[in-house]
C-alpha cells in the first residue's frame, strides 16, 4: 500500500471516506481490537481527515500522543464487549489479559496491549536482578555462616559492594549495595515485592523504562543516605523496589475508576502494610545497638529516596503507556529535579563532610 494511493496531494492526511474504504477492504486481516481502534479513530475526527503518519504508526504497532488524544477525545465510544468478558482464551492469553488489567487504566490501552504483546523479549530484567540478588545473598550466607541478620556479623561491612560513608569515593557502591541485604527477612520481602509488581510492569512498559525507574530509585536511595544520614552505611534493593511499588500504587490511586484489577483496595492495603513493615524493620535496625561500633547499622533513608522517585518519575512513565516521554512536560520537570538532586548530592559528598567536620566511623 503506497502513500500516494490515499494521499495523492501529499498533504499528510487521509480523508475519512478513503480511510473507511480501506477498513472495509482490509478489516478482515486485522486483529479485532485494532480494527475497533481504527474505527474509533475514524469517528473521532470532526475535520473529515486523518493524519497519515498516525495511521502508519498504528499499523506498525506505534502510537503517537496525537493519535491517543484523538481516540480519548473522540465522539464514538468503544462499544464492543470489554476484554475481561471475552471467553475461550488460552492460559497464556488469560495471563496477558490479567497483566493488562493489573497495570493499565484504560480499556483501549488494555486491548492494544493484549493484541500487541508477544513475550519477545520476556521480562528479563526483573528476573535477572532478582536471581543475582539471591545469589549474592546465598554466597554471603555461606561465607559468613549466617542467613538471618547477616548485618550483625562483624565481617559484614568488609564487603566491597555495600555503601559505607568512609568509602563514598568508590562510586560503584552507590549502585552495588543492592546486592547486599541485612538478612533473609530483608531479602525475602524485597524479592516478593519486586517480582509481584516489577514483572507485570516490565511486561507492559518494557525493560528499558522499568530498569530506569528501578536504578533511579537505587541511586536516589544511596544519595539520600549520604545527605540525610551521613554516618550510616546502606544495603538492600529497597530503593529500587519502593520506586516501582510507589509508582504503581500512585498510578492506581490517580486512575482509581479506570483500574479494574480485582480487590484493588484490599491489595493496596496489603502492599502498604508490607512496605510499612519493611520500613519499620529498617528504622528499628538503624537505631538498634550496633554490632560493630562506632559504625551504626544501615540507614532506612534509601526507602524514602525510592518512594520520591516512584511518585514523580515513576508515575509519569506508568501513566504514559507507549507514549513518547519527551513529549510530556511533567517528565522534563521531574527529570530536571532528579538531575539537580543528583548533582547537589555529588557536591555534598565532595565538600560537606569536610566542611561540617563530621566524625565518621572508621573504614571497615
Amino acid at each position: 500500500m503506497a502513500a500516494e494511493d490515499f494521499d495523492p496531494d501529499n498533504t499528510g492526511y487521509i480523508s475519512t471516506e478513503k480511510f473507511r474504504s480501506l477498513l472495509q477492504r482490509h478489516g478482515s486481516e486485522l486483529d479485532p481490537h485494532k480494527l475497533e481502534v481504527l474505527l474509533a479513530l475514524a469517528d473521532s475526527n470532526s475535520e473529515g481527515r486523518i493524519c497519515y503518519q498516525d495511521f502508519v504508526n498504528l499499523m506498525s504497532n506505534k502510537r503517537s500522543n496525537s493519535f491517543r488524544q484523538a481516540i480519548l477525545q473522540g465522539n464514538r465510544r468503544l462499544c464492543s464487549k470489554a476484554l475481561l468478558e471475552e471467553t475461550g482464551l488460552s492460559l497464556s492469553q488469560r495471563l496477558i489479559r490479567h497483566v493488562a488489567y493489573e497495570t493499565l487504566p484504560r480499556e483501549i490501552d488494555r486491548k492494544w496491549y493484549y493484541d500487541s504483546y508477544t513475550c519477545c523479549p520476556p521480562p528479563w530484567f526483573m528476573i535477572t536482578i532478582t536471581i543475582v540478588e539471591v545469589a549474592f545473598f546465598l554466597y554471603n550466607g555461606v561465607v559468613l555462616d549466617r542467613f538471618v541478620l547477616q548485618v550483625s556479623h562483624p565481617l559484614y561491612l568488609k564487603n566491597a559492594l555495600l555503601y559505607h560513608p568512609q568509602l563514598r569515593a568508590q562510586a560503584w557502591r552507590y549502585l552495588t549495595y543492592i546486592f547486599m541485604h541485612a538478612g533473609i527477612e530483608h531479602l525475602g520481602l524485597n524479592v516478593v515485592l519486586q517480582l509481584l509488581v516489577g514483572v507485570p510492569l516490565e511486561m507492559v512498559h518494557g525493560a528499558a523504562r522499568i530498569s530506569f525507574v528501578y536504578f533511579a530509585g537505587v541511586v536516589a536511595g544511596s544519595l539520600a543516605v549520604s545527605v540525610a544520614d551521613m554516618r550510616a552505611p546502606v544495603v538492600g534493593s529497597s530503593g529500587g523496589v519502593y520506586a516501582l511499588v510507589s509508582a504503581h500504587l500512585a498510578n492506581i490511586v490517580m486512575n482509581w475508576s479506570g483500574m479494574k484489577c480485582q480487590f484493588k483496595l484490599l491489595r493496596m492495603a496489603v502492599a502498604l502494610i508490607c512496605m510499612s513493615f519493611e520500613f519499620g524493620r529498617a528504622v528499628w535496625l538503624r537505631f538498634h545497638p550496633s554490632a560493630y561500633p562506632p559504625c551504626p547499622h544501615p540507614s532506612f533513608m534509601a526507602h524514602l529516596g525510592g518512594v520520591m522517585v516512584g511518585i514523580t518519575l515513576g508515575v509519569i512513565i506508568l501513566r504514559n503507556y507507549e507514549q513518547r516521554l519527551q513529549d510530556q512536560t511533567l517528565w522534563w520537570i521531574f527529570l530536571s529535579i532528579y538531575v539537580i538532586f543528583v548533582l547537589f548530592a555529588i557536591f555534598w559528598n565532595i565538600f560537606a563532610y569536610s566542611l561540617l567536620d563530621l566524625k565518621l566511623p572508621p573504614p571497615p
